[in-house]
């Protein structure tokens, strides 16, 4: 019988995880979580806070509106850290406890802080690789810890490929199969263009796939549309067209031959719809992964994921 999978789960990052998993000289670039001076959380680089910390409260939405209202109106925090970060949002082991009562053989699981970061940092290429590897060396030791039934996705950006080789090396020796890259231009650049090659082919030689989710990534509209909006890291815009990025990624790859260039290449696509798929070419709509429920004639059995 095949194994039962939840396809989108997040981990949460442990306060010190970036610092702790960097190269001693690079610490000085480590994210952190820390509170500000009314205790509210926030995810730091340097003395720039980048992401409230949200206490997850399934079920009741509303619950983060109401610290976002907090914070603005200058209101001491109610939660703390361990309020924050629950064993079973941040602790693989106890994350396994969760899948069994659950009934789920293993997780594809990404990020949390990761999600928000991509685009803060991207001014300085330094700091955003130091981040991204840290991730990727405690997604080493997640798989390892857990007997590979937690598979969390690496973090990469495309803009040094000689860089992207090697974290490719070291994620498919630890057992990680799957990197989470933006749908998105590279320094301008589309995802086809031919200094990106290298990428494509050390993808498929690893056997990891690239996988888009949503977060901030480029925007794949000008920056003049998003002034403004109320939600940085989400904007309302994006939203609207989640399905926009990955549409035009997929389509690139196919339109300028990179997926028949290599047929061993598969793309994950996480929390940025489907309704787009059937305008996609066929080449491209051929590497895409729907969930069991979307394939025609599959039964679907619905299962609440522990987020």
């Amino acid at each position: 019988m095949a194994p039962v999978l939840d396809c989108d789960q997040h981990l949460m990052e442990p306060p010190t995880m970036w610092a702790d998993y960097a190269d001693p000289a690079d610490r000085h670039r480590a994210l952190r979580l820390a509170p500000d001076d009314l205790g509210h959380w926030w995810l730091w680089h340097g003395e720039r806070r980048l992401e409230l910390v949200f206490r997850q409260s399934p079920g009741d939405t509303a619950a983060i509106g109401r610290q976002v209202a907090a914070v603005r109106a200058g209101e001491p925090a109610r939660y703390g850290i361990d309020e924050l970060h629950p064993p079973e949002y941040t602790d693989p082991a106890v994350r396994l406890q969760v899948l069994d009562d659950q009934g789920f053989d293993g997780a594809a699981v990404f990020p949390n802080y990761g999600l928000g970061f991509e685009q803060p940092l991207s001014d300085d290429l330094d700091d955003l690789l130091t981040n991204m590897r840290s991730w990727n060396r405690y997604a080493v030791d997640v798989v390892a810890a857990t007997g590979g039934r937690l598979r969390p996705a690496g973090h990469l950006s495309l803009r040094d490929p000689g860089w992207v080789e090697t974290e490719l090396a070291s994620l498919a020796a630890g057992g990680v199969r799957g990197a989470m890259i933006g749908p998105a231009l590279v320094d301008g650049r589309r995802l086809s263009h031919p200094d990106h090659e290298r990428i494509w082919a050390a993808f498929a030689d690893h056997g990891i796939a690239p996988v888009m989710h949503v977060s901030a990534f480029p925007k794949p509209f000008g920056a003049g549309w998003y002034e403004d909006d109320p939600d940085p890291f989400n904007p309302v815009l994006s939203s609207v067209f989640l399905g926009t990025a990955p549409a035009l990624a997929l389509a690139d790859l196919a339109v300028h031959g990179v997926l028949a260039r290599h047929p061993d290449l598969r793309i994950g696509v996480m929390e940025l719809s489907a309704i787009w798929v059937p305008d996609v070419p066929a080449p491209a709509r051929r590497r895409v992964r729907l969930p069991r429920h979307l394939q025609r004639g599959t039964p679907h059995r619905s299962r609440a994921p522990p987020e």
